[in-house]
């Protein structure tokens, strides 16, 4: 926008000094004219002599007769000089004062088109919900902020309709999900039954445990990509912590080396969801590991906010894959046969992230595994509520 008022305010500013010069030289054209005019009157080429009195007074106008040629073209040129100069200085000088003014009034132009690209800039950021509702003339710019609010209110309607969708689905879909387990864990817990269905029942009991992990993981998804209305200040060590030790029976069973490098980190944010990204990611870490491996987990404050970090050591990863795994129901060939995974636990992240106005990025491990990065804003505090200070503790979980 600041380029638009630019090119508005060269535009007036060369239109002025165009005309200006087109006057002045007109001015000095008609100027010239009328002088000539005026010293032909004053100094006419031939006139009459009276019959001299005295051969002093001839020689007298015989002397002012030849001076005249060169006393009419020094005024013509001090004339001509006067008004060039004078008047040039003077077109420069309103000039600079008609472009100041130029910069002014394409400010006052420009402003609802800057209050159109805020609003833009903002509702792509975080929200639907803002409006720009220009107050202003009926007119183009006014007709403009109109349709792109009378825009912003439909997709708000259908962002809010694919959610409602969402979570209506979700929760229609986990209840006949809910009385299939129950009829299973009733067939299995006959007395009578055979091994065979016993087997059957484990099996459709995990496949249901699995659906019902997909419908949370879909409800999350739709949670997140909304707007955050739930923002207190979160510890995110305390938060990683938390998911670390509640992950140290599962990394224990695996053979996996879990390394907390947290330290304390606050930001302001839904802490359902940002556990949510802490626990997806220390899962994912921890259950496409290579046996003996590690996991590492650092949570610190950077100069762009705070940084949540989670490698591990799992097979190698191309990093042409990498962008994939942020792209829902999308997993890497060697993870297709997990019987867990649902494909969104890094989309889950990268929405989380972005819903909090931060971002997510993953890079691949020289020697495998995958490295994810989520950096979100920091909050009002500097350190946590333990008061912790110093460096981030290091130690093997």
């Amino acid at each position: 926008m600041g380029s638009l008022r630019l090119r508005f305010t060269l535009v007036f500013g060369v239109m002025f000094f165009v005309a200006a010069a087109a006057v002045l030289v007109v001015s000095v054209v008609l100027v010239d004219n009328s002088m000539r005019y005026t010293l032909d009157l004053a100094f006419p080429a031939a006139s009459p002599l009276e019959p001299p009195h005295s051969a002093e007074l001839q020689r007298y106008l015989a002397v002012q007769r030849a001076a005249q040629p060169a006393t009419r073209r020094n005024i013509q040129e001090t004339m001509q000089f006067n008004l060039v100069f004078k008047g040039g200085l003077a077109v420069v000088a309103v000039g600079v004062i008609a472009t100041t003014a130029g910069w002014l009034v394409a400010g006052r132009l420009t402003r609802p088109l800057r209050v159109i690209s805020a609003t833009a800039e903002r509702v792509a950021g975080s929200t639907l919900h803002r409006r720009i509702d220009l107050q202003a003339p009926p007119g183009e710019v006014k007709s403009l902020a109109d349709s792109f609010d009378g825009m912003l209110d439909r997709l708000d309607q259908a962002f809010a309709g694919q959610s409602r969708f969402i979570a209506n689905a979700a929760h229609e879909l986990k209840t006949p999900i809910a009385v299939n387990r129950t009829l299973v864990e009733v067939a299995m817990n006959r007395t009578d039954a055979p091994p065979e269905l016993r087997q059957l029942g484990e099996n459709l009991l995990a496949v249901s445990a699995r659906h019902e992990r997909l419908i949370d993981a879909l409800l999350t998804l739709a949670r997140a990509e909304n707007s955050v209305t739930d923002s207190v200040a979160v510890d995110l060590a305390e938060l990683a912590e938390s998911v670390l030790d509640t992950a140290a029976a599962e990394a224990a069973r695996r053979g996996v080396t879990v390394e907390d490098r947290t330290g304390p980190a606050v930001v302001t944010g839904d802490p359902v969801l940002l556990e949510q990204v802490v626990r997806n990611l220390v899962d994912n870490a921890v259950r496409y590991n290579r046996p003996g491996g590690v996991v590492t987990v650092t949570v610190a404050p950077v100069r762009d906010g705070v940084e949540l970090e989670v490698g591990n050591s799992g097979p190698q990863i191309a990093a042409h894959e990498v962008p994939l795994l942020f792209a829902p129901f999308r997993r890497l060939t060697d993870r297709v046969g997990s019987a867990r995974g649902s494909g969104l636990g890094l989309s889950i992240v990268r929405a989380v992230a972005r819903a909090h106005g931060g971002e997510a990025s993953a890079r691949p491990r020289p020697g495998g595994g995958l490295t994810v990065r989520v950096l979100l804003p920091a909050g009002p505090r500097a350190f946590g509520p333990r008061g912790r200070t110093g460096a981030p503790a290091q130690g093997i979980r």
